[in-house]
């Protein structure tokens, strides 16, 4: 009997390498966006101040309110970039630039050293030198159980610089000057008080007020008197001069 040929099984066809899929791009990680233009800069502190500064001349020329001026000054100080400040004063005129005059010298004379210095004297008594008089270029003041008082507010100062030299026992010595000029000072208090209360001015060309010395057991003081200003130096000295 003779057998079924069985078919031959056939060797299996190794499978085609399947062909490699083209790399996905990864998708881009979006930035941050970043603001532009003039109005997304962030405000400064002096950007605060300017916008504050418009605000305090309209309240004052009336063209807001109180009311009005406390609610744009908060917003102002809250801010964060100027985009959210200019708003606050678009509806406001801008500052008018002041112009700013050259000072003119001051018309002091001749620093002359041969000129005597002026000696207050108190012991057991008081001295008071204050009004219109001309400063000296250098004043001695010795209080000895008395006191001295030297009031610069209303004084002409014919030179730059003026030194005072103080010495106080048992006693006092008061220096008041007007508060646009330099006060400077060096001294010692021995059981006492030496107190310069320093000063600079803005104009460089102002008079210079020097107070040195010493108390033993008394007291010392230079100050400045406040709201005392020297308003009309140039033309008051000027005058005085003869210029």
């Amino acid at each position: 009997m003779d057998l079924e040929k069985q078919p031959q099984k056939q060797p299996a066809t190794p499978a085609e390498p399947k062909a490699a899929e083209p790399a996905r791009p990864e998708p881009a990680v979006a930035e941050p966006a970043v603001a532009t233009g003039p109005g997304a800069l962030r405000a400064s502190d002096a950007d605060r101040d300017r916008i504050a500064d418009i605000l305090r001349d309209a309240l004052a020329e009336g063209r807001i309110d109180a009311e009005e001026h406390g609610e744009r000054i908060d917003a102002v100080y809250r801010a964060k970039t100027l985009g959210e400040l200019e708003p606050l004063v678009r509806d406001l005129p801008a500052p008018t630039p002041t112009r700013t005059e050259a000072a003119e010298p001051y018309a002091y004379g001749p620093d002359d050293s041969a000129v005597p210095a002026e000696n207050m004297v108190a012991v057991f008594s008081s001295t008071t030198r204050k009004g219109r008089w001309r400063v000296g270029r250098r004043t001695n003041a010795f209080a000895l159980f008395g006191n001295i008082e030297i009031d610069l507010t209303e004084a002409i100062f014919a030179q730059r610089l003026t030194t005072i030299d103080a010495t106080s026992i048992f006693g006092n010595v008061e220096v008041h000057v007007p508060e646009n000029i330099t006060l400077r000072g060096n001294g010692t208090g021995v059981f006492g008080n030496f107190e310069v209360r320093t000063l600079e001015a803005a104009d460089p060309e102002a008079p210079v007020v020097v107070v040195n010395g010493y108390s033993v057991f008394g007291n010392v003081e230079a100050r400045p008197k406040r709201g005392k200003l020297i308003a009309d130096l140039h033309d008051r000295l000027r005058k005085h001069l003869g210029h």
